[in-house]
């Protein structure tokens, strides 16, 4: 029995999915933070606005706010900027390096879950938005982390961590 051609509607969704998880034109996100250790996490490379935690906590805290908003029409967006970035260089232990890593990974798999589910538009407007979509808020997601993957590697390479 032969496969069956994926529906165009399975196809973009598998698409998306591939997108949000890396490993095309860019790292994913797992393959930089195993190479991260506690330690490097407050250096700043010379001439850098941030530290690789900085970065790194920016980018779990702009992910969970676009996953918790195309789902949860309760959810407060944080205030930009100063709330999608960390007050700290450094995590405090082990515990907050920990929790950060472990919400960049379930927020990224709840947004794969949300676009691989066929009982959900991808086109639709979101009702408590102001005219986006789960597409868009997808390839936001994917966009921004690809963007500050680069930076997280360009750093790690400024640190000899890479």
């Amino acid at each position: 029995m032969e496969d069956s051609p994926l529906t165009e509607d399975q196809a973009l969704r598998e698409h998306l999915v591939s997108l949000l998880e890396g490993r095309q034109a860019h790292v994913d996100l797992k393959t930089a933070l195993d190479k991260l250790t506690l330690e490097d996490l407050g250096k700043r490379p010379t001439g850098a606005s941030y530290s690789l935690w900085e970065l790194l906590e920016h980018i779990r805290l702009a992910q969970w706010d676009i996953v918790e908003f195309s789902r949860n029409s309760e959810h407060v967006s944080p205030e930009f900027p100063e709330g999608y970035w960390p007050e700290s260089r450094a995590p405090e232990d082990e515990a907050e390096w920990a929790s950060c890593r472990d919400g960049l990974s379930a927020d990224l798999e709840a947004m794969k879950a949300l676009v691989a589910s066929p009982d959900v538009d991808l086109f639709a407007k979101i009702p408590h938005g102001e005219g986006q979509t789960l597409l868009r808020e997808a390839l936001l997601v994917a966009d921004h982390n690809a963007y500050h993957l680069g930076q997280l590697v360009m750093m790690m390479k400024m640190l000899g961590r890479w």
